[in-house]
């Protein structure tokens, strides 16, 4: 993913190094460079910011009243040349804290720790929405995680069977596993990942799903049945 980066210091120079550095590294987009805290309020008022370069002794504002003032703040990388400031800046959630000058290596390591923080928060909302979107052929397609009843693996895809049809994706069963976490999925056999919540039957090593038979390893055939069951076997006493 690209970041999306503004740069907000009072030094000219201080400004050039960090753009500078910026352009070294591709997976950093500058979106805007600013030096006081009005031209860099105005400007998030109309657009989004995956980071900010924030510069903490500034006439007027400090950097620290600035980012107290923002409702929902980008992530931060502190940059001054007062030490001082550094567990107040941590205090207040920054990634990092860089001392001016600035050496192209420290600058390194603390960018790959916000692109680190970030692909966790998006892979954390990915599992957690409602829905994915599969690229099938030339079409995107969205699926409701809910109407999934089954996952069939063959070699390198996936037939992913809903409610309503079967969506082919070139995916590994262990990236849909993934995706589905947290909901009631089990790995059922090498080749199957089922929605236990769908499950209508167990037949033996079976498991029936509308017209659907699933079949079930010798492994997993007992962990199945308790699952399925739950102590909610009607029986004779």
């Amino acid at each position: 993913m690209r970041i999306k980066c503004i740069i907000l210091d009072d030094e000219p120079m201080a400004r050039q190094g960090l753009e500078d550095h910026i352009d070294e590294v591709d997976f950093l987009e500058l979106i805007g460079s600013f030096k006081n805290a009005m031209e860099a309020n105005e400007f998030l008022a109309e657009n989004t910011a995956d980071l900010i370069f924030l510069d903490i002794k500034m006439p007027k504002i400090s950097g620290i009243e600035f980012l107290e003032s923002l409702t929902n703040p980008p992530k931060v990388i502190f940059t001054t040349a007062f030490r001082e400031y550094a567990v107040e800046g941590f205090e207040l959630e920054a990634v990092d804290y860089l001392v001016k000058p600035i050496a192209f290596n420290r600058f390194l390591k603390a960018v790959n720790k916000v692109r680190q923080l970030l692909n966790s928060t998006n892979e954390h909302e990915d599992k957690n929405s409602d829905w994915f979107f599969i690229k099938d052929g030339q079409t995107l397609t969205r699926i409701k995680k809910k109407d999934v009843l089954f996952v069939e693996s063959l070699k390198d895809y996936v037939f992913i069977h809903t409610l309503e049809k079967r969506h082919m994706a070139l995916l590994s069963l262990k990236q849909v596993e993934e995706l589905l976490e947290g909901l009631n999925f089990m790995r059922v056999h090498r080749s199957y990942l089922v929605s236990l919540d769908s499950v209508e039957a167990m037949d033996g090593n079976l498991l029936c799903i509308g017209q659907h038979r699933i079949p079930v390893s010798k492994s997993s055939r007992e962990e199945v049945y308790q699952k399925l069951v739950k102590g909610k076997l009607w029986k004779r006493g």
